[in-house]
């Protein structure tokens, strides 16, 4: 190594892991110092952008806290640490440029939505006005985007299945990067700098609820730690599609989400883990829908990059115009699960709670809001980004889109129907139980329609409609045919069976090419 090598500045963002990162990969051989750097940006504490609720809540900042916490412990124990500090990360990196005068690369990983677009600007400007190199990767995804078989990125497909498909037969991952045990030491004589509390953001910490389906912490540690659990450990990954639509408890569904949000942990090294494991124990349908999930996760950041700040426009993807509601007094009703639903109630009770609620879950409050309560639906788009520990630009805004019917779904006016979905996926309303204790009298099924139920039956559960839980905003015809309903009851309406096979081929083209490939 060159004695005039210099410094590099790490700028860390939804990166904040040690093992493959690519950003400290290039530091460690191209600089003599190596500064791995997080900024408490004061703009992602601040009102979001239509609805003006907080940006950042308790649960997602107690988890970014605990995750720059556990990478500095991380990094000290390479001869490194991480440096901290509040501002704007292009503000910040001007100041240490100006500071130590050694500074000769500044490396980030690129994102793709337009306020972190921004921020890469900003650097690019201040490392232009004072003669530094500017360095940057593509890491946040499983496959790569410059390996996509979609060039340029405005060909990428509107539907899932044909990006899918595309990947599955013509696409490689690139192999995780192998990290040094030791690494650079940071400039002398900087300062690392105090990791700020929730009180400097002028927020509680949040109580750990005793019932939540997510009571971990953030870091790359505990990603890695649950990861070897969920795998290695309980072989849960082996009936993961049985059990992913679950609602109660750990260990339903993989829990990556956090973690991968922050980028505490690579999805190439799952996809690696997952290679492995089927390589040593099993593969099947289980260990590839972890893959097709994270091809979700790949999908909707691509979509960001092709469409930009389209993704957030009220018309959506498609430019549809849909005449949304504002109604604000029917919106606090979806917060704060009183809606008089109770499948609805106990999923929005849960984030409130807890800042996690399932996918089934989220999939039917969001559809519930924009097709059941007609409201616009940034508005929950906005909720989710406030409270969810596992918010990521792409996949919230994605996914909402695609629930109001505006996004990247090929069906015309996909609805849930609240009762059905209640019944299919909390027979015997344990969940519903759970998060919305005034119904525990009532037993059964009955519980996702408390309003069907006699006078005497309502007394007899200790119910009383309007008081004790609230009437329904709004009931839609199609419920009143699961009314009374024993889950398991009915067959499948017709199609669903098909489309589920349907879904299924992808299954059967990748264990064909693992057989291939072997």
């Amino acid at each position: 190594m060159s004695g005039t090598a210099g410094t590099a500045i790490c700028v860390l963002r939804c990166d904040l892991r040690a093992h493959d990162n690519q950003v400290l990969h290039w530091a460690q051989q191209n600089a003599d110092f190596v500064i791995p750097l997080y900024c408490f940006d004061p703009r992602h504490y601040l009102g979001t952008h239509c609805y003006s609720w907080p940006k950042t809540g308790p649960h997602r900042l107690r988890f970014l806290l605990e995750s720059v916490k556990d990478l500095r412990e991380t990094l000290q124990k390479k001869g490194s640490s991480l440096v901290v500090r509040k501002g704007k990360p292009e503000d910040v990196v001007c100041d240490l440029i100006t500071q130590l005068g050694s500074v000769t690369a500044v490396v980030f990983h690129e994102e793709a939505t337009q306020e972190e677009l921004d921020v890469e600007k900003g650097l690019y400007q201040v490392c232009g006005q004072h003669g530094v190199k500017v360095q940057t990767f593509w890491g946040s995804t499983l496959y790569h985007r410059d390996d996509l078989p979609f060039r340029p990125i405005d060909r990428l497909p509107d539907v899932y299945t044909h990006f899918r498909k595309a990947l599955e037969s013509g696409a490689r991952v690139r192999p995780t990067l192998q990290m040094p045990d030791q690494l650079k030491p940071l400039a002398p004589g900087l300062q690392e700098g105090i990791i700020p509390t929730m009180e400097d953001f002028g927020q509680k910490d949040p109580v750990t609820d005793p019932r939540t389906a997510f009571p971990c912490s953030g870091g790359e540690t505990q990603a890695l730690m649950r990861l070897q659990y969920y795998f290695w450990d309980t072989n849960l990954v082996a009936s993961y599609k049985e059990t992913r639509n679950g609602l109660v408890g750990m260990d339903y569904s993989t829990k990556f989400a956090p973690w991968l949000a922050l980028g505490c942990i690579s999805p190439r090294y799952i996809y690696e883990q997952i290679q492995k494991y089927e390589r040593e124990r099993t593969a099947n349908q289980s260990t590839y829908w972890v893959l097709f999930e994270l091809l979700w996760r790949d999908y909707f950041r691509f979509v960001a990059l092709k469409y930009g700040r389209r993704i957030f426009s009220l018309r959506g993807l498609q430019s549809k115009e849909i005449p949304w509601k504002k109604d604000l007094q029917l919106f606090s009703c979806w917060k704060e699960g009183k809606t008089g639903v109770p499948f609805v109630d106990a999923n929005m009770r849960e984030l409130s709670a807890t800042g996690f609620m399932s996918n089934r879950g989220r999939q039917n409050v969001a559809s519930f809001l924009t097709k059941d309560l007609g409201l616009d639906w940034r508005m929950g788009a906005e909720w989710f980004e406030y409270l969810l520990v596992d918010y990521d630009v792409c996949s919230n805004y994605g996914n909402w889109l695609y629930s109001a019917g505006i996004g990247n779904d090929p069906r015309e006016n996909r609805k849930f129907n609240m009762i059905k979905q209640g019944l299919d996926y909390d027979g015997n309303g344990d969940y519903v139980r759970l998060w919305v204790p005034e119904l525990q009298g009532i037993k059964g099924a009955d519980i996702h329609t408390p309003w069907a139920l006699s006078s005497a039956a309502l007394s007899q559960a200790g119910v009383t409609l309007g008081e004790t839980y609230p009437q329904p905003v709004v009931t839609a015809p199609e419920w009143s045919r699961h009314i009374h309903q024993r889950p398991g009851g009915s067959p499948h309406p017709r199609g669903r069976r098909g489309a589920a096979q349907h879904k299924d081929r992808g299954i059967d083209f990748y264990f064909s090419r693992k057989k291939d490939a072997c």
